[in-house]
C-alpha cells in the first residue's frame, strides 16, 4: 500500500485531532489579507462560537455561507491572522487550481458533533 504522506500517524496522534461540525452564522469579506477570502464566525454548539478566515471567494459568496454546516479542527492553538484570531481551521478540498470545496455533512447534524 502507498502512503500519500512521508509521515504515517498513529491512531493515538489522530484522535487527538478535534474535527467538529458547525454552523456558518456570519460571512464576510476580510479586506485586510492580501490573498481574498472570508472572516466567518462558527457556531459549534456546546463548545461555543469561533472565529476564522478561509480562501474560499472562488466557489462561495458570503451569502451562501451562512447557515451552511462546515467541518472545522477546533484544537489548534489560535492564530492571528491580519486583525482577528483564528479559532478554528475550517476543512476542505483543495483542488489542483487552488479552488478550496467545504467538507460538509450529508445531513444535518448537531453543531459540535465530533467527526471521527
Amino acid at each position: 500500500m502507498t502512503t500519500l504522506a512521508n509521515d504515517s500517524l498513529t491512531w493515538n496522534e489522530f484522535m487527538k485531532v478535534e474535527m467538529r461540525v458547525g454552523t456558518i452564522i456570519s460571512a464576510e469579506e476580510f479586506k485586510e489579507v492580501r490573498n481574498p477570502a472570508y472572516k466567518m464566525i462558527v457556531d459549534f454548539g456546546k463548545y461555543g462560537k469561533r472565529k476564522t478566515s478561509a480562501q474560499i471567494t472562488t466557489l462561495y459568496t458570503s451569502q451562501d455561507l451562512i447557515g451552511k454546516q462546515v467541518i472545522a479542527v477546533v484544537n489548534f492553538p489560535p492564530k492571528q491572522i491580519a486583525n482577528i484570531m483564528s479559532e478554528c481551521l475550517v476543512l476542505g478540498g483543495v483542488g489542483d487550481d487552488k479552488e478550496v470545496t467545504l467538507l460538509q455533512p450529508e445531513r444535518r447534524v448537531e453543531n459540535g458533533t465530533r467527526i471521527g
